[in-house]
């Protein structure tokens, strides 16, 4: 008979990538809301898309330095390993951090908030809402725009949501593996060899850097509008 094998807490999802993940929700929650209420709380949107822009800004630049799992280099992987993974032919650190399919699922999610963000910043919809950076394009790009970002990009990120939480009901009701507590304390139960993500004082540091970079270059972004 053999014994299952041995694990202990192994930190896999470093502080940083904790908070980027669950202020994203609450951000992309508060869009959600907001942009069907309209009227004042566009003034809230507005304000919630440029978080959003910060955030984003921030997990591209910790995809390279970040802890182990976080970065890119560690969990993008290639069309051939997708498909070993999907037939069962993995390697043993693809259930790790994202596994190869949920990579995917990442990066769709990163490129759908990113071109959504983009279309709000030069949206015109000629009643409550000017993006800061409309008067840098044509009247017929910024209303092509705001019908993307009002329509098919917000139906997009919608439905990324909700198979990323299908996701995690699967891997919860079928697989036995609960994905979420490891995003709230950064643990995992893993094989004593397995690589641990850097989580000390010294990464925080580097990541209040970081993030404090990405805030000013959104603001940046943002007072490019200001004439």
């Amino acid at each position: 008979m053999t014994s299952a094998p041995y694990c202990v807490p192994v930190r896999v999802w470093d502080l940083p990538t904790r908070l980027f993940h669950w202020l994203l929700v609450a951000a992309v929650l508060g869009l959600v809301i907001t942009g069907n209420l309209g009227g004042n709380w566009m003034s809230w949107h507005q304000r919630l898309g440029y978080a959003v822009l910060a955030l984003l800004l921030f997990r591209m630049l910790w995809g390279l330095v970040g802890g182990r799992w976080s970065r890119f280099r560690h969990f993008v992987r290639g069309p051939g390993a997708v498909l070993d993974y999907l037939r069962g032919r993995g390697t043993a650190h693809d259930e790790v951090g994202h596994s190869p399919l949920g990579a995917l699922s990442v990066l769709a999610m990163l490129a759908a908030l990113a071109v959504q963000v983009g279309t709000g910043l030069i949206s015109d919809d000629e009643i409550a809402f000017v993006g800061p950076l409309a008067r840098f394009v044509t009247a017929d790009t910024a209303y092509a725009a705001t019908a993307y970002h009002k329509n098919w990009g917000k139906l997009l990120v919608l439905g990324l949501i909700a198979l990323h939480i299908a996701a995690i009901a699967y891997y919860r009701l079928f697989r036995g593996r609960a994905l979420l507590p490891a995003m709230l304390h950064g643990d995992k139960p893993l094989p004593p060899d397995t690589p641990a993500s850097a989580d000390g004082w010294r990464q925080r540091l580097l990541a209040l850097g970081v993030a404090a970079a990405c805030v000013a270059a959104t603001l940046a972004v943002v007072n490019l509008g200001n004439p």
